[in-house]
């Protein structure tokens, strides 16, 4: 409390508990630390040094005793290569000892034990294996083995018990410093409970300080903010604790005044706002309603059309057929002109309904097979493709989901495109193809004819678009916007492919069944998957790449085929022209 009076801010308070527990902590950190790192030492001398000396310690035992036991041996048989074990165990000693005296440089007792050994292996080798060696050599093993006495024997074991009492030495280092590693530990564990200690005890004063100089002053600072959140926009906070929670209640109460006083304003603008939705709702459905009698409007005026322009086309045809030769140049050229304004109208009018009808008047989606459409596209175009001596073709194609009629309407449009927008004196070429992007189908139409400049690859799926005159190609302009419109109610998009070689490339997109897709994610990256679009050209793609469909034999140049009006429809299949 005293401190609360001197105007101790909480986070002054916090800082000075922090700094407490941080310094004890560190001080114990910084002996742990000492500690931590004589335990590791002692711990590698232990495994490191101690152990291995053992080790060594054994290994030089079985040096001598090879030593020993080859000079017996060639004491017996006088054959030079029992020598051999104890040359090697000579080569043997001299690298543990110096190994040894490596591993033992800080334990003296260690080396005078070693050195004894050292000293009593060269004076056996010097009273006894060098002259039993030379014996023998000269004399034969009868002498060498009269030289090889049980004092020689006793010499030897002196030696083994040299290395033994070295062995005991090792082993008194070893655990005195293994004593050590135990000692350091407890020191080191104790320390840890003290780190603990500390930050167990910090914690509880942190915990008991922060209930009495935070948590009461906050809760109660909250129940007076949910008391005006709970709509007392009047009630007055006021705040108890340190210094920074009193501020924090003048600018809570500060901010509830002004609450208070643009309440009212808000109200008012809310009521507004209401007021002006449900404007903008009566708006909305208005416009709706209006699109809705639009749309209507623009059907039944087209469809109501037919009848005068059928009947308007049924007697410019009868003039034109009862009356022709019989009037001058000049009105025959007048009826030529009102007989195909009539037509072009009606074909125009039946576009138009064919536009307007697309999402409108469905069926609902199924399971389509693209193979089954394409032999009913060539059906359509078969008296078209007969006259321009036309070939299509088309690989395996997917099964997808959609409307038959209007996906048979849509590549029959492309299929008829590409027979009239074609090469003088070149035969056309249309191939269509598939391939699985993804999870969708990329339907690819490819022709030889003449051809789209970049320029206009987007404006020819425009309704009413055309790039060439009607005297030129005829059409009404409307039979690619049908396309787009189909691909998109399909869920895909249609475009021209600027990168084509020759002729004109157009692609669509429809999405794929979701076992097609899951099978294609089974195929190996180096195989093409089932349905990857081909080369394109049936011509150049080899035996069985695409499967040619009915190539009509040429047919007359010189008249258009019965079923294909003048305007190029195909087979009864409307032409439409991009």
């Amino acid at each position: 409390m005293m401190a609360y009076r001197d105007g101790w801010t909480l986070r002054r308070r916090v800082v000075a508990l922090l700094t407490v527990a941080l310094v004890l902590l560190l001080g114990l950190a910084a002996a742990e630390a000492l500690v931590a790192e004589k335990n590791r030492q002692n711990t590698d001398a232990v495994l490191v040094r101690t152990g291995p000396l053992r080790v060594q310690g054994q290994e030089l035992l079985s040096a001598l005793l090879d030593q020993e036991t080859s000079v017996r041996g060639y004491a017996v048989n006088g054959d030079r290569k029992d020598l051999a074990p104890y040359e090697a165990g000579l080569r043997r000693e001299r690298d543990t000892v110096a190994s040894m005296r490596d591993l033992a440089a800080d334990y003296p007792d260690v080396l005078r034990e070693l050195a004894v050994v050292e000293e009593r292996a060269a004076r056996w080798r010097a009273d006894v294996a060098q002259p039993v060696i030379t014996t023998t050599e000269r004399s034969g093993p009868a002498a060498g083995q009269a030289l090889i006495t049980d004092q020689t024997r006793q010499q030897f074991d002196g030696i083994r018990a040299s290395v033994d009492r070295l062995q005991d030495e090792i082993l008194v280092v070893g655990q005195r410093t293994a004593d050590e590693v135990k000692r350091t530990g407890n020191v080191l564990v104790v320390l840890l409970i003290a780190a603990a200690l500390v930050v167990a005890v910090a914690g509880a004063v942190l915990l008991l300080s922060l209930d009495r100089i935070l948590i009461r002053p906050l809760a109660a600072l909250v129940g007076q903010v949910r008391r005006v959140a709970a709509g007392d926009y009047r009630h007055h906070i006021e705040g108890t604790g340190p210094p920074e929670f009193r501020r924090l209640a003048d600018d809570i109460d500060a901010m509830r005044q002004k609450i208070a006083q643009e309440l009212d304003e808000v109200r008012q603008a809310r009521e507004r706002i209401e007021w002006v939705n449900s404007q903008l709702q009566k708006q909305a459905e208005e416009l709706t309603r209006s699109n809705r009698d639009l749309e209507q409007f623009a059907y039944v005026a087209s469809h109501d059309l037919q009848e005068p322009l059928r009947k308007v086309a049924s007697f410019c045809q009868l003039l034109q057929r009862r009356y022709a030769g019989q009037l001058d140049e000049r009105a025959d050229q007048y009826i030529a002109f009102a007989v195909d304004g009539a037509q072009r109208m009606q074909r125009l009018i039946n576009d138009l309904l064919a536009f307007s009808r697309i999402g409108r008047l469905t069926i609902g989606f199924t399971e389509v097979d693209l193979n089954k459409v394409m032999g009913d596209v060539a059906a359509q175009t078969e008296a078209g493709r007969q006259y321009a001596d036309a070939e299509l073709t088309w690989d395996e194609l997917p099964v997808i989901r959609g409307e038959e009629p209007l996906l048979t309407n849509l590549l029959a449009n492309l299929v008829s495109n590409s027979i009239k927008f074609r090469r003088p004196d070149v035969p056309p070429r249309v191939h269509v193809s598939a391939r699985l992007v993804d999870d969708e189908w990329e339907i690819t139409c490819r022709d030889n004819g003449i051809g789209i400049e970049p320029e206009f690859a987007d404006k020819i799926f425009v309704i009413f678009q055309r790039l060439h005159s009607k005297d030129a190609y005829p059409g009404t302009g409307i039979g690619l916007a049908i396309v787009k419109k189909i691909a998109e109610y399909h869920g895909g998009r249609v475009w021209v492919d600027t990168d084509a070689e020759e002729g004109t490339t157009v692609r669509f997109t429809l999405p794929a069944l979701p076992e097609d897709v899951e099978a294609s994610r089974g195929v190996d990256d180096g195989e093409p998957a089932a349905g990857e679009e081909s080369t394109g050209d049936p011509a150049l793609a080899g035996d069985g790449a695409a499967a040619p469909v009915g190539r009509q034999p040429e047919a007359g140049r010189g008249e258009t085929p019965e079923g294909t009006t003048r305007d190029g429809t195909t087979g009864g299949m409307k032409e439409t022209v991009g």
